[in-house]
Formats: structure tokens, sequence, C-alpha cells
């Protein structure tokens, strides 16, 4: 896929030639005219490498790339001036640009210097994507995968993390949206400030409004002494309020009006406290049916959803399912001091298969079991709870009769296995991967690396052969049905 190149220089006609000539080389260039624009097309979308000039109204070329650098470090700043000397372009590199060019250049050294700014931004980006994976990079420690699903909400987390927005994450239960709240939390600029955790609908409505706000001594009985509430004690910090749309609708003007005022009034008090809190909202409700049947206030969804985060289940994970299920099974055969150390292809099967409505949270619950069940170094399919076998039992049983299943996983590396023809490993493999991913073609697609429509006609190929394969004989059998 072409670089992305964001260009910036108020001489529009300047900035089209540029970027037109980068075009001409390869590159997908965007050009804007301000700094606000280039900042604005910064937030939007995810560019490789910038390029700008020194001299220009307002901010300039210098200071835009110190603020550049600091939200976005591995950004590249590729500064340009008509005005350059030594002096210049020694500015350009403490404001922490990339590299320097002075006016006039020819469009290969442009060209020269791009090319190595985007190899280093994708060396950078596939460092970052690995520790992320494997949960080493500070902020992800506790979110795992390497799925295409997984990728785009990391990218997405980074992102969001570096502003001040209100964040609204929407996800099922057990998908992770805790562990997404500290992620933000921990990349953002208030990581050294408080953390603070609410679930909203674990406290009773009559004490909620005090949980958030806070209370004077004698407010109401048992109130012995003053307590400042959470969004005072989250102050410089991070506030998660989960499952928001289990707010009552009574209190929800009232935290409206403190997320707007940016100040709380403590029940039983009669002065406003000042507070400084970020605040990160988790639901696993659609927010947008509750606002349209008056479950929910449209004022207070606004409010929250500055930016919004889904958060994939399970399912549509693909090879993720095994990755974390090895990362659990790592983490109780070591807690139970246990020699597990995998689980069996049968095992594996059971696992890819089950649709997991409990998400990550089941996964772990299930692994903490089978290792618990285990005898032998390999967690087989006889150590997984119950369900999750049966879920693989009822969707062999409800295959129709006379019709072969598709085989859903690699072939295994078991010598006396008979040998197959590339064409059924592939066929088994491109099912496997459309089915740990939910069905979702366009998700499998961009696991096996190829486009819609290719595996749209591979699958039409498959389908074919079966059914070249499998024409019913004449039969004479008046009970047999239609294959």
């Amino acid at each position: 896929m072409a670089a992305r190149v964001l260009v910036l220089d108020d001489d529009a006609a300047i900035g089209d030639l540029l970027s037109s000539e980068l075009e001409g080389c390869g590159y997908r260039a965007v050009c804007v005219g301000s700094a606000d624009a280039a900042l604005s097309r910064l937030h939007q979308a995810q560019f490789d490498v910038v390029v700008m000039d020194i001299r220009m109204p307002g901010r300039s070329g210098l200071q835009l790339c110190t603020e550049i650098v600091g939200a976005w470090p591995e950004l590249p700043v590729v500064l340009m001036s008509a005005f350059g000397n030594a002096d210049t372009a020694m500015q350009a590199m403490r404001a922490g640009a990339y590299d320097f060019l002075a006016k006039p250049f020819e469009t290969e050294e442009l060209d020269m210097v791009l090319r190595r700014a985007v190899e280093r931004i994708a060396l950078q980006r596939e460092v970052k994507r690995l520790q992320r994976a494997a949960g080493t990079r500070p902020g992800f420690t506790s979110l795992l995968g390497a799925s295409p699903a997984m990728e785009a909400l990391f990218d997405r987390i980074e992102r969001v993390a570096q502003s001040q927005a209100s964040v609204l994450i929407c996800g099922e239960s057990g998908s992770g949206k805790e562990l997404i709240a500290r992620a933000i939390h921990e990349l953002s600029r208030r990581r050294a400030g408080p953390f603070v955790a609410l679930n909203c609908a674990a406290v009773r409505d009559n004490l909620l409004e005090s949980e958030l706000f806070g209370h004077e001594r004698g407010a109401f009985t048992d109130a012995k002494s003053a307590r400042p509430g959470l969004l005072r004690q989250a102050h410089g910090g991070t506030l998660f309020l989960d499952e928001i749309g289990d707010m009552s609708i009574t209190l929800q003007p009232k935290v409206l009006r403190a997320l707007e005022e940016r100040s709380v009034r403590p029940v039983g008090g009669d002065r406003e406290v000042i507070f400084d809190t970020r605040v990160v909202a988790a639901t696993h409700r659609d927010l947008n049916a509750e606002v349209s049947r008056g479950a929910f206030r449209a004022d207070l969804f606004f409010r929250l959803n500055v930016v919004s985060i889904d958060v994939p289940p399970l399912r549509s994970r693909g090879d993720d399912v095994l990755f974390l299920a090895n990362h659990f099974l790592s983490e109780f055969a070591s807690r139970d001091d246990k020699p597990v150390h995998g689980v069996s292809d049968e095992a594996a099967q059971h696992l890819v298969h089950y649709r997991w409505p409990g998400n990550v949270r089941e996964l772990r619950n299930c692994m903490e079991h089978a290792v618990a069940m285990a005898r032998s170094p390999l967690v087989s399919g006889d150590d997984l709870p119950d369900y999750v076998r049966a879920s693989r039992g009822a969707q062999a049983s409800a295959a129709r009769p006379g019709k072969r299943e598709p085989a859903l996983s690699a072939p295994v590396n078991d010598p006396d296995a008979p040998l197959q023809s590339l064409f059924e490993v592939e066929r088994q493999h491109v099912l496997r991967v459309l089915d740990s991913a939910g069905g979702n073609k366009t998700m499998a697609a961009k696991i096996l690396g190829i486009d819609r429509k290719t595996l749209h006609a591979r699958l039409t190929r498959y389908e074919q052969e079966a059914m070249s394969e499998f024409v019913p004989a004449a039969s004479n059998d008046a009970d047999a049905g239609p294959i």
C-alpha cells in the first residue's frame, strides 16, 4: 500500500504541485494550507510522514513540528524552506524534525528522504505491533492479540489517549472494556494521576450520587464524616464509569451538569467544588436505542460519546482465541505449579469452534478449568468444560445427513495421516479462518492476506467441487431424503 504523506504549505499552488509530484512517485498525498487543518487531518487519519514549510502565517513550521512530534512521537516530519542555512537546519532538528530540505530541491531528493522516513516508521510500527501482541508494550500489558480487529483497536486507543476528549467504550460483557480504559489512562498525559473505576450497575441508585459527587457530614444516615466523591478522587487522572447505560434517568442530568461545569456539589453541601478529571465510560447496551426509547438522555450520550471505541467480540478475532488460550494456560500452570504447556489439536478444535458469548473473561475461566483438570502436559478435549465440548458436538450433529462437513483446521502433522492435495490443504485453512472470523468474509480476507473478491471466488469453487463430488446416486430407499 502506498505511503500516505501530509503536505502543508500556505501557498496552495506550491502545495498542489508538490502533492502532484509525490503522487507521481507513488505516494498518496493530502495537501492542506494551515496548521489547524494539518492537525485536524492527523487526528482523523493515519499518515506515514509530514512535509511542510517552515515559514507560514500564524504558527511557524518549527512550532507546529514540535507540537506534532509531541503528540505523535513516531511520525517523521520533513521541514523545508527557501531561506535555509545551517542555523535553520539546526533549529529544525531541535524541533524534532526527521530531516530538512532547502528549496529549491529535486523531486528525487525529496523521494529519497521520504523513503527512508517511511521505512523507519514502518519498522517502528511493526515493533510496536509485536510488543502489543505479546503484551510487553507499556499501556498494553493486559491487552493481547494480533488479529486485524485488535490492531485497529490498538491504533484507536493510542490516538485517543493523546487527547482529553471523553471516550465511550462499547462492547459485550467480558470483552475487556475496563482494560481498554486503563490502557487509555496509562498512555495519556494523566498517567501519573489516579485511575478510579466505578461499576454503575453495582451501586444502588440512592447511593450512586453520593459515590460520584461526595457528601457532607450528616447529609444522610450513617454520613458520619465528609467524603469527596469519585469525580474529585480522580482529580488529575481518569474516572472510568462502567455500565453507564444502567445509570438511572434521574441521576443523568446531574452527571451531565458536573461534566459540563467541571464542578460538583456534594450531597448536603452548599458550594461547588472544581475537579479536573477525564471521564471514560463503557456500556454493553446500545445507547442509541436507549436514547430512542427515552431510557438514556441524548445530551449526556453526546457528552460522553465524543470519541467512541467499539470492542470486537472474541469470536471475531480469529486466531487470537488460541493465542489467548495459551497465555491463560501458562498463567494458571505457573500459579498451580502444574507441568501443562499446551493444548492438543482436539482441544484447539473445540476452542476455535465455540462462540464465546462471555468473551475473554469466559475463555480465561475455561483455561483455568482446563489446567485444573489436565492430567498430561497437553490439555485434551476432555479437560475442557462440558459446554465448550458440547458446542463442537452440536455443530457436527447439525450437519445434513450424507453431506461432508468441511474440515476447519490445518492438517495435523501426523506421519500416519493420509496425504492431501494442495487444493484440500488450502480449502481447510480458508474455511478454518472464515469460521474463526465468525463468518465475516471481510475479516477473513484480511487475515488471509487476500481481497474479498478472491475469497468469494475460492468459496464458490469449494462449493462447486463439493457438489460435483457428492451428486447423489439413484436409490430405491423410499425413506432416503435429499443430501
